[in-house]
């Protein structure tokens, strides 16, 4: 292979580069994109569905996932001999503590989990937090509809029924088998013990970085188009002299 025919390799292998270098920026900003036109749909979402008045769970029921952050009520009873603590969760003043989950049963027979709010660890990991008192009995509450796929995730504390039973293992605290798939973010009851002192927030409703990203990944494939010109620019200048 003489010289010219490596140098029209090389200018040919430097183009193909720059071609993928150029393809994989605009699919990057192009998933930028998409990230961040579903987030702006969801927030939308999330701001249209929780400002509406509340309405009788059983209506919503039908279609969860077009109602979830809706405002519902329902009666029925808790059961906290069932009940967990979510770990790794804050408080806006940044105290540790866990998300509190009650089972809770309808009038109607429909067993799913409430999360009655944030509460305080206790003082080391052994300690038990002190937890808001929820009343036996029948009890009407309001809250806000969620999706089982959006209960928060990770490994949690189960509330045994007596301080010496110790910690179960999560599958059987949980018994997710046995529940809806959807649960309730607590937010106001029929008694005033059961509105929480430190509720389920909203998430932040903000779009993100994503379009900013997304351009930015456009402006390096235009990058690279540019130092490909200028490139191919002083090859021709050197061929010249």
């Amino acid at each position: 292979m003489n010289s010219k025919t490596k140098k029209e390799s090389y200018s040919l292998l430097k183009s193909l580069i720059a071609l993928a270098l150029i393809a994989l920026c605009l699919w990057a900003a192009q998933w930028q994109y998409d990230r961040g036109v579903a987030r702006h749909a969801r927030n939308a979402m999330i701001e249209s569905n929780s400002s509406r008045p509340v309405a009788n769970l059983s209506s919503l029921l039908s279609a969860v996932d077009s109602h979830e952050w809706k405002p519902a009520t329902t009666t029925g009873t808790f059961d906290t001999s069932s009940q967990i603590l979510l770990r790794n969760h804050y408080s806006e003043d940044g105290v540790y503590g866990f998300e509190l989950l009650t089972r809770f049963t309808t009038t109607d027979g429909k067993s799913f989990w409430v999360d009655c709010g944030w509460v305080k660890a206790g003082e080391d990991a052994t300690t038990r937090p002190e937890l808001p008192d929820i009343p036996a009995g029948e009890v009407t509450i309001t809250g806000r509809l969620r999706l089982d796929s959006s209960l928060p995730q990770g490994s949690f504390f189960a509330i045994p029924a007596s301080k010496s039973d110790g910690l179960v293992s999560k599958a059987n605290a949980q018994s997710g088998s046995s529940t809806e798939n959807f649960y309730l973010d607590l937010l106001s009851g029929s008694q005033p013990s059961l509105t929480p002192a430190v509720p389920a927030p909203l998430p932040a409703l903000s779009d993100g970085p994503h379009m900013a990203y997304a351009l930015q990944w456009v402006f390096f494939g235009g990058l690279v188009v540019y130092g490909r010109f200028l490139i191919r620019r002083d090859v021709l200048s050197r061929k010249e002299l």
